[in-house]
């Protein structure tokens, strides 16, 4: 089959591997973008398998903490002038409020009425996109509560009190001294916001990335040419590492690499005076996930002069 520039561009751009690799990798996988990205994990020659993609969107992630419920938002603007805009951060700010009384409900959240107001969150929204002449959107929502214990919230790269880059929450069930567990959540949010985990543990991993994995690390091993017994334990190994690289409870803790999250938790407990159970978090980066336009500005113009 036909394999196109973009598509060579696109796995590029993705991968960060040669121009002659992405071509042979598309060639390899049918032209499937995904394939050829893990077939060029297997062969070694991706360069930036992890390279968080080009991201367009602006705004604010915000967080709002009450009793023993938390809740984080993105609400997203087209300039990062506007994040700075006192009008757009009072707005994420309530909106992140409204959002704990509403267990988080992206939906629910934005039907709800905006404090002070005779409209909803979302009219509110509409609103000051008028005022300010700017695209505005309220992406997303999430809430963690616990029955005892507390919900630790962080905000990395702040801008403004509770608003910033990377919003985190972390629930910690518990009967022990609230401070003190409020001391250790913050401490477990600044790590989440460091290392971006995949899940709190392996468990919770999707099995369907888990398999993709082993089907990479597979392939990698096979090229060693060891007996399939080895490749088996090689394999075993990789993937060990993958759990403790990916979920959170079995990462080195950042603030104490000794120790495991799941050991410096088991660890506070003397502290606190009650058992800990890390049972949830939740990490918003702005932005995420939203692939950025991009133009060929050189090729609009010669369009241009070709049409006229």
């Amino acid at each position: 089959m036909s394999i196109s520039a973009a598509q060579v561009k696109e796995l590029r751009d993705k991968t960060g591997a040669g121009m002659m690799d992405c071509k042979t990798a598309l060639t390899e996988t049918g032209g499937d973008l995904e394939a050829a990205v893990d077939w060029l994990r297997a062969k070694g020659l991706s360069k930036a398998a992890k390279k968080a993609g080009r991201v367009a969107a602006e705004g604010l992630v915000g967080v709002a903490l009450e009793g023993t419920t938390a809740a984080v938002v993105e609400v997203n603007s087209e300039t990062d002038f506007v994040a700075r805009n006192d009008a757009f951060q009072g707005l994420v700010r309530t909106v992140a409020g409204v959002a704990v009384k509403n267990g988080g409900d992206r939906d629910a959240t934005a039907a709800a009425a905006y404090p002070g107001k005779s409209h909803s969150v979302e009219d509110e929204v509409k609103e000051l996109v008028a005022t300010i002449g700017e695209n505005m959107t309220f992406r997303r929502s999430k809430a963690l509560t616990v029955s005892a214990g507390v919900v630790a919230p962080y905000v990395h790269a702040a801008i403004a009190d509770s608003l910033g880059k990377i919003g985190v929450l972390v629930a910690l069930e518990s009967a022990g001294n609230t401070d003190e567990l409020m001391k250790l959540g913050r401490q477990i949010a600044m790590h989440v916001a460091a290392t971006n985990p995949l899940a709190l543990s392996a468990e919770e991993i999707d099995p369907a990335v888990v398999e993709r994995e082993r089907a990479i690390f597979s392939e990698q091993a096979k090229e060693s040419g060891k007996p399939a017994g080895v490749i088996e334990k090689m394999v075993e190994g990789r993937i060990r590492k993958f759990f403790e690289e990916s979920t959170l409870l079995k990462q080195a803790f950042v603030i104490n690499p000794d120790l495991t999250v799941e050991a410096a938790v088991k660890a506070a407990e003397a502290t606190v005076g009650a058992p800990i159970k890390v049972t949830a978090f939740v990490r918003f980066a702005l932005g995420e996930g939203i692939e950025k336009e991009e133009t060929d500005f050189a090729a609009e113009v010669a369009a241009a002069a070709g049409k006229g």
